[in-house]
């Protein structure tokens, strides 16, 4: 799927895809805290924004605007710099892109993940950035008065990642009780814990990786199985291409980010539209509705209109 951030000619935001490692977690006794896989996860769950600049900032307390104090680093460009335009102790970063996600896709907006900064908070956001023609801002608030806060150039100040509209409310959240097999797996989960605490106080394991279970990690049940096929223990997202990165219009590729039913109907409604003399856009948009990304549609239309159909299906 296409997801895609537009800039305007003078732009240069610096984004890049989140790392699982902070340096909180570095610190931690033979940096333990990364044999929780869910903050592994967490932490590389989307795209960094980078601070342009070094700068500080310090509220005095009040509610105005004026009471947020901006002091930039040396160098730094003003358009790059925070400022304070909502009052209430807000300090506002203008963010240099338009992101565009495939149709009822939103885009979540917050701080870095698991990693908190001292005196300030960042504010979450969800945005419908499949239509926007709009940019927006990244907000932080203070949390203590007469403190100041300090950023890097190249500090993360945004962390967004997709997420599809509507689903959450069509979910049923219910309790229930707990029997059968998940009554029987988690009892004997609890019991294999306790031994195992019990066993590595009485004989320290040797080595870090004997210090914890991982049967979660490595995605096994208590019944030795791998329940789901997509378990992960790593997340890895790609970087932003560069302005200028052609789309791959081949067969392969097509097949990659599409099933083979879904480009041979996209083939056939093309091959139609043409015939019919119908625009680029508008056999595009028709593609698109077959479950196909933006990019992945233009693809499939260009190709079509460049060879014939049995070299993709």
């Amino acid at each position: 799927m296409d997801f895609v951030c537009y800039l305007h000619p003078g732009w240069q935001p610096e984004i890049r895809a989140a790392e699982p490692t902070r340096d909180w977690m570095d610190k931690t006794s033979e940096k333990f805290a990364y044999r929780c896989l869910p903050l592994n996860i967490a932490n590389a769950h989307g795209w960094e924004i980078l601070s342009p600049c070094d700068f500080s900032a310090y509220w005095r307390g009040g509610p105005l605007a004026d009471d947020v104090i901006v002091r930039p680093g040396p160098g730094s460009v003003k358009e790059h710099v925070p400022v304070s335009i909502f009052g209430h102790a807000v300090l506002t970063f203008h963010i240099f892109g338009i992101f565009r996600t495939p149709p009822g896709w939103n885009l979540m907006v917050r701080g870095p993940t698991n990693e908190a900064r001292e005196h300030i908070h960042a504010l979450d956001g969800v945005i419908e950035t499949d239509w926007s023609p709009y940019t927006f801002t990244m907000n932080w608030r203070f949390l203590a008065r007469n403190k100041w806060v300090h950023f890097k150039k190249g500090d993360p100040i945004c962390f967004v990642f997709p997420v599809q509209r509507n689903v959450l409310e069509e979910f049923r959240p219910r309790f229930a009780v707990m029997e059968g097999d998940l009554f029987a797996q988690f009892t004997a989960w609890s019991k294999s814990r306790d031994a195992f605490r019990i066993e590595t106080q009485r004989n320290p394991p040797a080595t870090t990786s004997e210090q914890w279970q991982k049967r979660y990690y490595r995605g096994f049940d208590m019944h030795d199985r791998e329940p789901v096929e997509d378990h992960k223990a790593r997340l890895r997202l790609p970087e932003f291409a560069p302005l200028g990165t052609a789309p791959d219009l081949s067969p392969t590729h097509l097949q990659m980010h599409g099933s083979a039913a879904k480009i041979g109907a996209a083939l056939r409604a093309v091959a139609d539209g043409l015939a019919s003399g119908a625009e680029d856009e508008v056999l595009v948009t028709e593609v698109m509705k077959l479950g196909l990304a933006e990019a992945d549609a233009r693809a499939v239309v260009q190709a079509a209109k460049g060879s014939g159909q049995s070299d993709f299906v």
